[in-house]
């Protein structure tokens, strides 16, 4: 979006990649929020356990700082499972947030410059009949995605009735 909208409107370049990186650090609050309620035990209901201890070895080696440094990092980059894990092991939150927000505007703004400056040809890429159909298909398949995500967590959430006799 913010390609498509610094495109779209080049004057406010600045403004896209400011609000997509609020949006980004307020839902890596809430995902830091989440590890920190489930703590470390709990990571392994939402990260897989190969995984898992490579990441609470470079949470706990690299720190807040390195740890937001990571947002610079495109997809696929398992950006989520690191706020995750650090909010369990008690990464330092304003610290934590502070480089991550920063590390998303410096990612979000060089995404509106390099828009800003070949607008024309992006937009005539994004507006075509392939794009359109592209994008339809990724909406589909997250919010698919998202249905199976938000029903796995019910279920690993959800404590079995206990009769009360």
């Amino acid at each position: 979006m913010v390609v498509y909208l610094s495109a779209r409107n080049p004057s406010l370049f600045w403004l896209y990649p400011l609000l997509t990186a609020a949006g980004s650090v307020l839902g890596a609050a809430v995902t830091y929020r989440i590890g920190a309620r489930i703590g470390d035990t709990g990571l392994s209901r939402f990260v897989a356990k190969r995984r898992l201890e490579r990441l609470r070895t470079r949470v706990k080696t690299i720190g807040a700082l390195a740890t937001g440094l990571l947002a610079l990092l495109p997809p696929p980059f398992p950006l989520t499972a690191f706020v995750l894990t650090s909010g369990a092991l008690k990464v330092g939150l304003p610290r934590f947030l502070l480089v991550f927000g920063a590390a998303r505007v410096v990612r979000f703004g060089i995404e509106g410059l390099l828009a800003r400056r070949y607008g024309a040809s992006v937009l005539r890429m994004l507006e075509s009949d392939l794009a359109r159909q592209i994008v339809i298909g990724l909406v589909m398949v997250s919010i698919l995605g998202t249905v199976i995500g938000i029903a796995r967590l019910w279920r690993a959430t959800r404590r079995p009735a206990t009769s009360s006799r």
